[in-house]
């Protein structure tokens, strides 16, 4: 039984949480680049290279990225064959989420009674925790920074069987349509299917964790994510809203199995300012 420290534990969420919101993962930005040399909209092209400085500026003169540092999300795959010690897990995410948020400059969004008093925390927790146990000794730690414009695009369907592939992407195109330029385009999209409600978008979050424009294994499910970017991106909405063919950079899709009489869609946007970090301890 291998030994991790809680300590340690709320050392590493800290420093991601820094790291995610201050630099703009590689493989975001070759997608922006990419997009700007494709973009037929001279707007468009304008509002890309504009992306692209503010994540530059970020980056060397250690600014957050975007004002709105978001909702923490924290995904953990705890190896079976490890122990943590000198503290409790949770309390550990908690804490790292709070050091890092303050020691970084970060804003802090959560409210607490968010139906009335809505009282801000003051340190962004706490925290969304995704916990799985896995096979082997290590904790793999994912941080993500969801920001509240896009996550407020989120969808749930609970589709018919009988509507098949083609109910799939018209709820997912339809979904970003009405959407428009509130998610701060262009966009990852998050795709869920199957499961239960709540399984299926978990599936869809989980998803933006890929890496930009990396394809799902199966070749059935890549042709689906091909399929919905195309028409994506066949709406015109454009970088931010403001018109083009780059509404989305990407989209990311999960599946599994669902029941005989059910077929759950989940649709999560992710906006340009795709931010998220990972170690392994």
């Amino acid at each position: 039984m291998r030994e991790i420290e809680a300590g340690k534990i709320t050392e590493t969420i800290a420093r991601l949480c820094h790291e995610a919101n201050y630099e703009l993962g590689e493989d975001v930005v070759a997608a922006l680049k990419k997009a700007e040399q494709s973009e037929e909209s001279p707007l468009g092209r304008a509002v890309l290279r504009e992306l692209l400085e503010n994540a530059q500026i970020a980056r060397e003169g250690l600014f957050p990225l975007c004002q709105d540092c978001g909702t923490a999300v924290i995904f953990l795959e705890a190896g079976q064959d490890a122990h943590v010690v000198d503290g409790d897990l949770h309390a550990a995410v908690e804490e790292g989420v709070r050091q890092g948020y303050t020691d970084a400059y970060l804003r802090k969004s959560m409210v607490r009674q968010p139906f009335s008093a809505r009282v801000n925390t003051g340190d962004n927790t706490p925290v969304v925790l995704h916990t799985d146990i896995v096979p082997g000794d290590r904790f793999r730690i994912m941080v993500m920074s969801k920001g509240g414009g896009a996550e407020n695009m989120s969808r749930l369907a609970m589709l018919k069987p009988a509507q098949g592939r083609e109910g799939i992407i018209e709820a997912v195109v339809t979904a970003v349509d009405e959407a428009g330029g509130m998610p701060c385009p262009p966009l990852i999209i998050g795709v869920g299917i199957g499961g239960t409600a709540e399984m299926t978008m978990l599936l869809a979050k989980r998803s933006l964790l890929r890496l930009v424009g990396q394809p799902s294994p199966d070749p059935e499910v890549a042709e689906l994510e091909r399929d919905i970017l195309e028409r994506v991106n066949d709406l015109g909405i454009g970088p931010m809203g403001l018109g083009g063919r780059t509404t989305a950079l990407a989209v990311h899709a999960e599946v599994m199995a669902a029941h005989i009489a059910s077929m759950p869609l989940a649709v999560n946007l992710q906006c340009h300012s795709a931010r998220h970090r990972e170690a392994i301890l």
